[in-house]
């Protein structure tokens, strides 16, 4: 329904989720997760994904919802049985968002960082998994990687009654989003925001407020989402090789055609329903 705003990925309320670092032994009714570059060996019921229970088997613990804990299978992929095969990430998005869905996402986050840290990124060696927290440890130079978690804005800037939406270039998502870029060494969360705006539009903005963040444990990033205004000259000066689109859209006629689990979507309906937690600040007297 247009103006509804649709719950983010991580909204799985009442349901709790706990990433503490404590490892326990599984319950037969816990859930594995088993990835492979297909996909997750997982089964799909009513639109919702649904995880096979860790039975006899074992794994990495990764985390719990409520009292249910989720563990990361570790050995060669298993095999498809009836009902269960392995999804790729972009037929899970399609599903409904609910705690599995979350879960499923924030543990192929995990599964990609245990892959591609088994070895150390400065001698080379195998690495061993830390014992009171969660990062790998060489035991040969003693360095340390934990998790990796990226930086990054989304971006919705105004001119009054319009808002600035794009698409991107050269990339899978076709659907309008808004300005979106990660932070850079040396660089604050406000300045990353004047910059990919400037960078990707040729626009300059003022007036930033902070809306909310997202971990979008899809690409290992924490979202963090601004609205501000333009400021100085409305004249969009696409940036071809980040956007294949800019534009600028009147309330009353925004694209429909976005993400519904994400940040941006949020954030787009938000200013859909002109909502005054998003309005301007007032001028100092």
């Amino acid at each position: 329904m247009i103006g509804a705003v649709k719950r983010m990925l991580q909204d799985i309320s009442p349901h709790i989720y706990d990433n503490a670092y404590t490892p326990r032994a599984p319950k037969p009714s816990d859930r594995l997760l088993s990835f492979s570059d297909a996909g997750l060996l997982c089964a799909v019921e009513k639109d919702r994904v649904t995880l096979p229970e860790i039975g006899d088997k074992t794994g990495q613990y990764l985390f719990a919802i409520d009292e249910t804990a989720y563990f990361l299978w570790e050995g060669a992929p298993l095999p498809e049985t009836e009902g269960y095969r392995y999804l790729p990430q972009r037929e899970r998005r399609q599903c409904a968002s609910d705690e599995t869905a979350f879960a499923c996402a924030a543990a192929e986050s995990l599964w990609r960082w245990y892959r591609r840290n088994r070895f150390c990124g400065a001698c080379g060696s195998p690495t061993e998994k830390g014992e009171t927290e969660r990062s790998l440890v060489c035991p040969n130079c003693g360095c340390t990687v934990y998790p990796k978690i990226c930086p990054a804005v989304i971006v919705a800037v105004t001119d009054g009654d319009r808002l600035l939406m794009t698409k991107y270039a050269n990339r899978p998502f076709k659907r309008w989003a808004l300005v979106a870029g990660f932070s850079e060494i040396g660089e604050s969360i406000e300045d990353t925001v004047r910059r990919e705006v400037l960078e990707e539009t040729g626009l300059r903005v003022e007036n930033l407020r902070f809306y909310k963040s997202q971990p979008w444990v899809y690409t290992d990033s924490l979202l963090m989402g601004f609205y501000c205004d333009v400021a100085g000259s409305r004249e969009i000066v696409r940036q071809e090789s980040e956007l294949s689109e800019a534009a600028w859209f009147s309330r009353s006629d925004l694209p429909t055609d976005h993400s519904a689990d994400s940040l941006t979507g949020e954030m787009i309906e938000q200013f859909r329903r002109s909502d005054p937690t998003i309005a301007a600040p007032e001028a100092s007297p």
